[in-house]
C-alpha cells in the first residue's frame, strides 16, 4: 500500500463557492498513489476528495471524530474493528470516532471524505 499522497499547492485550495461542480472530475487518479485533495477545511471539520489506484489503500488509523465515507466511483472495501464492508458508488458508511479502519485495495475508485469535528474534545 502506497503511503504517497499528491499535495500539490492547488489540492490545498477550496473549491469555488456558488459553482457547480462534476464530483468525479474533482480529482484524477495518479500512477501507484493515492491523491487526497481538500474541498473544505475548517475547525469544525473537513471534507476531502481521495483517489485510489488499484493496489493502492490507507494503512489502519482511528480517528477521534466520524468520518462518513461515501464511494463516488468504483468500488472499495473498508473495514472498520476488522469487519469488512463492500461498497459501490453512491453507497457510504459511517466510520465511528475511535475504530480502528483502513481501506483494502479493490481496484481504482473515488470517495468523499467527510469529518465532522462539532462537539468532539480536540
Amino acid at each position: 500500500m502506497s503511503k504517497e499522497y499528491n499535495n500539490n499547492k492547488t489540492d490545498l485550495l477550496e473549491l469555488e463557492k456558488s459553482k457547480t461542480h462534476i464530483v468525479v472530475e474533482i480529482i484524477e487518479y495518479m500512477a501507484n498513489s493515492v491523491v487526497i485533495k481538500t474541498i473544505i477545511r475548517k475547525s469544525t471539520g473537513n471534507i476531502s476528495m481521495m483517489s485510489f489506484d488499484t493496489g493502492e489503500g490507507l494503512t489502519e488509523k482511528t480517528s477521534p471524530f466520524d468520518t462518513f465515507a461515501q464511494i463516488i466511483e468504483g468500488q472499495a472495501e473498508i473495514v472498520i474493528d476488522k469487519i469488512p464492508h463492500f461498497l459501490n458508488p453512491g453507497e457510504a458508511i459511517i466510520i465511528p470516532a475511535h475504530s480502528a479502519n483502513y481501506i483494502r485495495p479493490n481496484g481504482r475508485f473515488k470517495m468523499i471524505s467527510t469529518i465532522i469535528k462539532s462537539g468532539y474534545e480536540e
